[in-house]
């Protein structure tokens, strides 16, 4: 049986598989999981009769009864609800720290289109789960033993009044510089920062313009976002903006523009924010931690200024495990889940978008004088379908890689990897330029395909 939770929650087709019962039944047993230890001790210590868990979700429409289910699933184990509504996925986590919750629920699929949902979680402290307990809590929505709660005993589900207004002033807090006589578009993904992204850059003093922030249930990430950037750039050359900043569905992402409409991805970004932190004695140990996707140009460009690129395995968390592990203030993925260890538990978007516009105002350089930083080496991804995903050990797939790594030299990479749901290995491969980058992956693309083949794959 696959097990339940996927990289980042339990995600599916909203009231396909993932139900209204379902939801109410995670609830449930997260309730039983993640309401005892130490903060329990600590909460029936401070006269706090039952737990407490923020709830909140993004803007699509199946968010409002799987938020339903999931409240009453948690009132009914006990767990007082705090219901923050319609945040970003950082904001949530923020809050479970922010007033000393037992855990946190946040609704959302992220970058997926409408139909799609999701149900994540986050510990105290609004840390992510790590994998075994979020094992735990699917076994506990097959144990039935537990005792329910009843009378004055089941949870109170209340608004969460205020959650908003915590988030913008922490946002605020963080700022190194104003973001004043700056003109920025923001495209809010029809999501989760459709009304907090406006006001933030507002306040920070940003003239703002903003499209993508309608939301209507159904439009969250349709032709907006940080996965659709042409109509960003086009609002930016349109209005003669100095920067476009883009969010995903629930906010998590922070993708860019420049004034002259080029992308800034993820792995620019980290750049340009690394080299200011070092230079403010803010980056801790003097190490960015990225993923193994990250473009070389990043690597080259931070050892040239001092600055140590640990990398991880492809996924936001393991950037996170990474980063708690070595005590790292600065980490994320080219895809813009850029993560503040001093200020967030998550991928924040909004956070990165203020810092990098920040950035701006404090240097008083354009975003593309900021970017040049790095050198961006041409990157071609492929997809080889109908293979065997385990078999990248084979000698002559092992071959035909030292082969291209010799050939590239340092003017480039090579990386092989599975994917992590289907039989589909990833070929990337970085090069001094776009037509070497695109022969060399297509040559192992096909090597890939005539070793690792799938006798019935069609």
């Amino acid at each position: 049986m696959p097990r339940l939770f996927g990289t980042d929650g339990v995600r599916g087709l909203a009231n396909g598989e993932l139900t209204a019962a379902l939801a109410l039944g995670l609830a449930q047993a997260s309730a039983a999981v993640l309401t005892h230890g130490h903060h329990a001790d600590a909460r029936r210590a401070s006269g706090r009769p039952r737990p407490r868990a923020v709830l909140a979700r993004d803007p699509r429409v199946s968010g409002e009864f799987l938020g339903a289910a999931v409240a009453a699933g948690l009132a009914s184990a006990g767990v007082d609800v705090l219901d923050a509504g319609v945040i970003p996925t950082p904001a949530a986590a923020f809050l479970v720290a922010d007033i000393d919750a037992d855990f946190g629920v946040m609704i959302s699929a992220s970058h997926n289109p409408a139909p799609d949902n999701g149900i994540k979680f986050f510990a105290t402290g609004g840390r992510k789960l790590p994998d075994e307990v979020e094992d735990r809590i699917e076994a506990a929505m097959h144990d039935h033993s537990a005792p329910t709660p009843t009378g004055g005993d089941v949870g109170r589900i209340t608004r969460f009044a205020d959650a908003e207004d915590r988030y913008v002033v922490h946002l605020l807090s963080t700022l190194p510089a104003r973001l004043d006589g700056l003109h920025v578009v923001l495209d809010c993904a029809h999501g989760a920062a459709s009304a907090v992204s406006p006001e933030v850059f507002h306040n920070a003093g940003a003239r703002i313009t903003v499209i993508g922030a309608d939301p209507d249930g159904v439009n969250i990430n349709d032709g907006v976002g940080s996965t659709h950037l042409d109509n960003l750039a086009a609002a930016v050359l349109e209005h003669g903006a100095d920067v476009g900043i883009a969010h995903d569905g629930d906010a998590d992402r922070c993708l860019a523009v420049d004034a002259a409409g080029n992308v800034v991805d993820g792995d620019q970004i980290m750049a340009i924010l690394a080299l200011s932190l070092k230079e403010r004695g803010h980056l801790a140990s003097d190490t960015l931690v990225a993923t193994v996707m990250s473009n070389l140009g990043l690597i080259r460009a931070m050892a040239a200024n001092g600055i140590t690129v640990e990398q991880t395995a492809v996924g936001d968390r393991y950037v996170l495990e990474r980063m708690n592990e070595g005590g790292f203030s600065l980490g994320g993925e080219q895809s813009g889940h850029v993560i503040f260890n001093e200020y967030a538990t998550t991928g924040d978007g909004i956070l990165t978008g203020l810092h990098l516009v920040s950035e701006m105002a404090r240097t008083g350089k354009s975003l593309a004088e900021l970017a040049a930083c790095m050198t961006v080496f041409p990157q071609v991804l492929l997809n080889v379908r109908g293979v065997d995903r385990e078999g990248l050990g084979d000698q002559g797939v092992q071959d035909a890689v030292a082969a291209a790594t010799a050939e590239l030299g340092d003017s480039g990479r090579v990386l092989l990897r599975p994917s992590g749901t289907e039989p589909v290995v990833r070929v990337m491969v970085e090069a001094a330029s776009q037509a070497d980058a695109t022969r060399v992956a297509e040559s192992l693309a096909a090597v890939v395909r005539e070793r690792l083949r799938i006798e019935d794959a069609a």
